[in-house]
């Protein structure tokens, strides 16, 4: 049965949380809220929660075992909290003696001196953090993250080094630096100004991937005009031209070139 509510909120205090397409533990992944990500409820059905994340206002179904409720009020106020898990790909929290990993690209809610406080809970953090605030994007810096996750295996809906898809692996990737993008590629292709030539690219850009429908299927990061790093199996680095994306072990270009867009 299907239960429409009034605006509710919740936040994530698990490692990972599977989201769904739809209301089932069978229905495929389609994203993941990581530790102290926030959403919204839209409606309930059995044991499922329909949500929007905060973050990037995705839809999709989560457990409703793996929800925690916050209220309004805190809802508000940690939409302008930005403190993240930043250059270790896990960072550590206990809570009652009890510790528990957490990814790159956490969101830290509360966060002092080492200490988040949300709902009664107390965590302590070991691990490096970053703030959004005040903070200039260094290019060469956001290519050190990417760097991080090389070798990470893909997994459709994934946003952790231990599984990751395309879009995901940019979108976490930028928000540690501080800049938001949407969780899929045919929506991040949207974002920032088009270029004419692979020769204008540079490191720092998006390179978007269509298939034969013209669908963007594919994101990755450019590292330079001719190279580029992406999450395909697994997050690797691959030789980049006009036509596409050519893998050196088959001898194929695996991937075919739509736009390249600079988002910074």
């Amino acid at each position: 049965m299907l239960i429409f509510t009034p605006m509710q909120h919740g936040i994530c205090l698990l490692s990972a949380v599977p989201c769904r397409k739809e209301a089932a533990n069978t229905s495929e992944m389609v994203t993941q809220l990581l530790f102290g990500e926030q959403y919204s409820i839209l409606e309930t059905k059995e044991d499922w929660l329909k949500i929007k994340t905060a973050y990037d206002h995705y839809e999709c179904w989560m457990n409703i075992k793996q929800h925690h409720p916050i209220t309004s009020a805190i809802f508000n106020q940690l939409q302008s909290q930005k403190i993240i898990c930043s250059t270790n790909l896990f960072s550590m929290l206990t809570h009652n003696e009890q510790s528990f990993p957490i990814s790159i690209g956490a969101t830290l809610p509360f966060y002092i001196n080492q200490q988040l406080n949300i709902s009664n809970k107390t965590f302590v953090v070991e691990g490096s953090t970053n703030s959004e605030y005040n903070k200039e994007l260094s290019i060469k810096k956001l290519l050190q993250t990417a760097h991080l996750f090389l070798n990470s295996p893909y997994l459709w809906g994934g946003r952790t080094p231990m599984g990751i898809d395309c879009s995901g692996f940019t979108q976490l990737v930028f928000k540690i630096h501080g800049l938001k993008l949407p969780r899929d590629a045919y929506q991040q292709v949207e974002l920032g100004s088009a270029l004419n030539f692979v020769e204008e690219a540079e490191a720092g850009d998006l390179a978007f991937f269509d298939n034969e429908e013209g669908k963007i299927v594919h994101v990755g990061i450019l590292l330079d005009n001719e190279r580029i790093i992406h999450a395909s199996g697994y997050v690797k680095i691959d030789k980049f031209d006009h036509y596409g994306i050519f893998n050196s072990v088959t001898k194929k270009y695996s991937h075919t070139l739509r736009v390249i867009n600079r988002v910074v």
